[in-house]
């Protein structure tokens, strides 16, 4: 399975920003999709991701940013909303067919930069 990321970018602060997300492959064995981000310097962290019809956010996104799916296309979205530099980092979707568990699938990432 394989996972392409889209949509990053340089934006202001209080910008906006939307990420896509295209699986290809066994795309219905993605029980899981996700994203998750890495800032420089910083451990990778969660921010986003659909198991079934249930979405979790990163509880300090949540407000600002929006996960969605469209399993007829394939393809996932993270709408970024209100962005500041501190969202600054590599955006990477994951999939998995696990209902929990560490994601076997991950995209190369985009990278977003946020200025002040």
């Amino acid at each position: 399975e394989h996972m392409v990321e889209s949509g990053g970018g340089f934006v202001q602060a209080g910008g906006s920003l939307r990420l896509s997300c295209a699986a290809s492959g066994r795309t219905f064995l993605l029980y899981r999709i996700g994203w998750f981000r890495q800032a420089p310097g910083k451990e990778r962290e969660f921010v986003a991701s659909i198991t079934g019809g249930s979405i979790s956010y990163e509880l300090s996104l949540k407000g600002r940013f929006t996960m969605s799916r469209d399993d007829a296309k394939n393809t996932a979205h993270l709408q970024m909303n209100n962005l500041k530099p501190e969202d600054t980092a590599v955006y990477y979707c994951v999939g998995d067919p696990k209902s929990d568990g560490p994601y076997d699938y991950w995209g190369q990432g985009t990278q977003v930069t946020v200025s002040s």
